[in-house]
């Protein structure tokens, strides 16, 4: 999460942000006020940056500045509904997603509201990637300093170390609070009007909304969003009490650390959960239903991270069977796991443990929408969207004015995809035809050393070859030929590519290491971009960096020779 900012403006004055918008950008106000920004979108702070037609980049010092006059204009007023109607655009739901398009659509000029029925930040803010960041801070630093033969190689000595599991908790709590006043704050700035209450839409381009015993409202809007996201999914047969049998939304409280906690599955938030765990002296034991543990990843990069991240700790697993029946505990009796083969279903094993933790994913919150009305079926509680979110009806229509992003339409369940998905919306309602790439956006597991990929993984890209009738190739790097991972005596790591050699695409590219999360941009940059092998090669990268270790990975990929070299021919300055 990026930091925020704290804005004061008045007329006539202008501000800039950094040294290169000071050429470029100014926000204009009509009185004097304080405005704070949280950095999901960095339009919020009303910098509007010329673009060179057709491409990504920003014109060099010396171009023309210009104010943004919609974004001006919307802050101060919030645009103006078209005719016959309340607003441009409502949007239902105010997570990630939801405030991402919100924040797009004041600057476009459109006039906005955003229904809330519990707190602004969703899942994301609240729930999940914020407060567990938190608590993966505290557990990188807890793993270091139980590390002692890594310390000491370093000359540094930690005689004692330990931590007070509240204080932890508060951090967790104080960071998601201190995001969610920032986006609030950020909508209100902007003019963005936040209706409190659970939205259903009642008739295309009509919504009620309101708070359970209290009258409901209802508004009219040119065009709607939904934005609902997504909970905890929890199978058939197992009892959550809060306490000792939890989802993620309850195991980032921290309310204790049992001794002996089973996770539920091993995708991003089991692996996430097994490193804070570990880190404050859990043993973890994973119960997975398919043939291998992290199964979402690219299987070579799995194995990697299993020897890093699973063996040496105090974790064993099960892979191949379902948790049938999980029993909190009760009278002194401990937490009872019924595990069955996953394929014969006959019984395996019994587990008895101090809590179980399960993170067998999350499951679309979409109900109460109103869907109903506009004859719109979900499909496993997902909303049916088309390539630009567009919802479609239980013929395959589509509904005029009606779009889903996020976790609810199922397409990529991750706060920035939703947000993306959203700055999509807006662009197309704007009347600019846009196609969100998802293959270009990445994902990344917080755990110690971090995992990230973007792409395609090898088996993905082996199986679309065959389809498609072209070679798939592969290139590697260690993080223990990168100074700055020496340095910093991380050198356990490796960056992956798949690629396809006759045409130089980045078909995925997958990191395991010190910052894997952060290295990951350059590599989805280049997808989302279109820019090919033989173009990225030629970049410069400060040395010593773990930029470097990407550096490498694009030399050592093999293009095939009577391929064009670069596509955008250097200009010398």
């Amino acid at each position: 999460m990026q930091a925020c900012s704290s804005l004061s403006v008045s007329l006539p004055s202008l501000f800039v942000i950094d040294p290169v918008a000071r050429s470029f950008g100014a926000v204009e106000a009509s009185r004097s006020k304080t405005l704070r920004f949280c950095s999901f979108r960095r339009e919020a702070l009303g910098l509007c940056l010329p673009r060179r037609a057709g491409s990504g980049r920003i014109p060099l010092l010396g171009s023309s500045r210009r104010l943004c006059k919609k974004t001006v204009a919307a802050a101060s007023g919030n645009g103006v509904p078209g005719k016959g109607f309340d607003y441009d655009l409502v949007i239902i739901g105010a997570g990630v997603g939801g405030h991402g398009a919100a924040l797009h659509a004041v600057e476009k000029g459109l006039k906005t509201a955003i229904i809330e029925g519990d707190v602004i930040g969703g899942t994301c803010v609240n729930r999940g990637c914020v407060p567990s960041k938190a608590l993966l801070a505290i557990s990188g630093r807890m793993h270091e300093f139980r590390s002692e033969d890594h310390l000491k190689t370093m000359g540094l000595q930690v005689p004692s170390h330990s931590y007070d599991r509240q204080g932890v908790a508060d951090h967790a709590n104080n960071l998601a609070s201190k995001i969610r006043n920032n986006l609030t704050n950020s909508l209100k700035a902007l003019g963005v009007d936040i209706l409190t209450g659970v939205g259903t839409i009642l008739e295309p381009q009509k919504v009620k909304y309101g708070k359970v015993g209290f009258q409901n409202k209802q508004v009219t809007s040119k065009d709607i969003i939904i934005a609902t996201g997504s909970i905890p999914f929890v199978p058939n047969g197992i009892e959550v009490d809060g306490k000792t049998v939890f989802t993620s939304d309850q195991a980032l409280k921290l309310e204790w650390v049992p001794e002996w906690i089973a996770i539920i599955g091993s995708g991003y938030i089991g692996l996430e959960f097994s490193d804070v765990y570990t880190a404050l002296g859990s043993e973890v034991t994973f119960v997975e239903a398919l043939d291998q543990l992290m199964p979402g990843f690219d299987p070579e990069i799995g194995k990697l991270a299993q020897r890093i991240l699973i063996n040496p700790r105090k974790i064993d697993f099960h892979v191949g069977v379902f948790a049938k029946k999980i029993t909190p505990a009760k009278n002194g009796k401990p937490v009872l796991i019924e595990l069955i083969d996953a394929k014969s279903k006959e019984p395996k094993d019994t587990l008895e443990v101090d809590a179980a933790l399960i993170a067998t994913g999350r499951a679309p919150f979409t109900k109460g929408l109103g869907l109903e009305n506009i004859n719109v079926v979900t499909q496993r509680g997902f909303v049916p969207v088309n390539e630009r979110m567009q919802v479609t009806d239980a013929d395959g229509n589509l509904v005029p004015h009606l779009y889903c992003i996020g976790d609810a339409n199922g397409k990529m369940m991750l706060a920035h995809a939703a947000s993306a998905q959203g700055i999509s919306v807006i662009e197309n309602i704007c009347g600019k035809d846009d196609l969100l790439n998802h293959l270009s956006i990445p994902a990344a597991c917080f755990t110690h050393p971090e995992i990230s990929m973007v792409g395609l993984t090898e088996p993905q890209a082996r199986e679309k070859a065959n389809k498609e009738g072209f070679e798939v190739s592969v290139a590697k790097t260690s993080f223990k030929a990168n100074t700055k991972a020496l340095a910093e005596n991380e050198g356990e790591g490796l960056a992956k590519l798949i690629y396809r050699p006759d045409s130089g695409e980045i078909l995925g590219v997958h990191i395991l290491g010190l910052h894997a999360a952060d290295l990951i941009h350059e590599a989805s940059n280049a997808i989302a971009l279109g820019t090919r092998i033989q173009d990225i090669k030629f970049a410069v990268h400060a040395h010593p960096t773990l930029s470097e270790v990407l550096d490498e990975l694009f030399k050592a990929a093999k293009v095939n020779t009577g391929v064009s070299d670069s596509v955008n021919k250097p200009v010398a300055v």
